[in-house]
């Protein structure tokens, strides 16, 4: 046997078997009590009666492909053997009309059961009340009832539990098949916010790279000290890059990895830093700052920086030479708006498509503000240039300070 393999499951007996099983430990059971049971009023075994008793017995076959045929053909008979043999005290053929009857309860609904058991119950004794011995109200008569209501309470009970467990089960399924869906959509959300981390580091420190070593490699020959400060440049644009990129791919590790990183995310107080870079590329840009309140979450303020940070990339790369670009940051208790306007010439900037020759910069801004309940707008402005406008409200700081309670 390989130790590998689970333990094997027993095969299943078809319903039929034991229909017919049971059908004959019942047959089995009546031809029994009729050939021990005390002389005189017992049930008799004549031709007839093994006859009928064969019959009832032999229709409990079908009782799973036809309740109510069954049922029928069961009552029926059970009346015909109690007709006939009215001396008897007690006509155990009724066991084939109980089992029927508890067969239809378990497979039907309810209402069917309610009406067809009590006619079931009032019929049969009140043949076996009319035709069997002693009085009415003898003990055997009201076992007929007790029987054949218990029967149908008892169906009843076990198609109640079969529908229940049904019901668990198809909870569980369902659920599991929204957690599956819950986990896909949350990988895609994550692959999608760390290709907008990758792309907003790499494009804005590749385009500073790449003005400088062309800066470098015009002036090399002529001002050797100009080409030596742009490579300098290079080097300290090239280092940052690797900072941030070594800080975002860190997030893919695992929980307990030694090696994640612990360095903070950029924010706007680095904002000084970033428009330095820009100056030393060559690019004029003016910050005006109107804000009031409290530090802003985590989430928000990294939004924000990496909307002016593709902001200012696309204006050195687009906007034409001699460009002058402007942020604006105002901050107040319903929300935090973020505005970057440039006057250049550039061609190829569209509000719905992404630059010529560029990468999907405008889309991860329109994402990263959705993502936090705001907006973001970009196009063309009337008097030349280009500007950027986003809104970050106030709710979307306190979904994105929840975010990070349960972090």
């Amino acid at each position: 046997m390989n130790p590998l393999a689970g333990p094997r499951l027993a095969p299943r007996v078809p319903p039929l078997a034991v229909d017919c099983a049971i059908a004959a430990v019942v047959l089995v059971s009546i031809l029994l009590s009729g050939a021990l049971g005390p002389a005189g009023d017992a049930f008799r075994l004549t031709a007839v009666n093994v006859a009928l008793t064969v019959a009832a017995c032999a229709a409990l076959v079908g009782r799973r492909r036809a309740p109510r045929a069954v049922l029928a053909v069961t009552c029926a008979l059970t009346v015909t053997a109690t007709v006939l043999d009215s001396g008897a005290r007690s006509v155990p053929v009724v066991a084939t009309a109980v089992l029927a009857l508890f067969t239809l309860a378990a497979y039907t609904d309810r209402p069917t059961t309610w009406r067809v058991g009590a006619l079931t119950c009032a019929g049969l004794t009140a043949v076996s009340m009319g035709y069997g011995s002693g009085p009415w109200y003898a003990q055997e008569h009201l076992a007929v009832l007790a029987w054949t209501g218990l029967a149908a309470a008892c169906g009843d009970a076990v198609r109640s539990r079969r529908a229940y467990v049904a019901a668990v089960e198809e909870r569980a399924v369902r659920a599991e098949r929204t957690r599956e869906e819950e986990a896909r959509r949350r990988v895609a959300e994550e692959r999608m916010r760390i290709a907008r981390e990758l792309h907003d580091v790499v494009a804005h420190h590749i385009a500073l790279v790449n003005v400088q070593a062309g800066v470098a490699a015009h002036v090399m020959e002529r001002r050797p000290d100009q080409a030596r400060q742009a490579l300098a440049h290079v080097r300290e644009a090239s280092r940052s890059a690797l900072d941030e990129l070594r800080a975002t791919v860190g997030l893919l590790r695992q929980a307990g990895d030694p090696e994640a990183p612990m360095e903070p995310a950029p924010k706007l107080a680095d904002l000084d830093h970033l428009v330095e870079r820009f100056t030393h590329a060559g690019l004029a840009v003016e910050v005006v700052r109107d804000e009031s309140g409290g530090a802003l979450p985590a989430t928000v303020d990294l939004t924000a920086y990496r909307v002016i940070q593709e902001s200012l990339t696309n204006v050195h790369k687009h906007a034409g030479a001699g460009a002058r670009a402007e942020v604006r940051i105002v901050r107040d208790a319903t929300g935090l708006e973020v505005t970057v306007e440039d006057d250049g010439t550039g061609e190829g900037r569209t509000a719905d498509a992404v630059p010529a020759g560029g990468g999907h910069g405008l889309m991860g801004m329109r994402e990263r503000a959705a993502a936090l309940g705001g907006i973001c707008h970009a196009g063309p402005r009337a008097e030349g240039g280009f500007r950027v406008f986003v809104r970050l409200p106030s709710a979307g700081y306190a979904a994105a300070g929840r975010e990070e309670e349960t972090a």
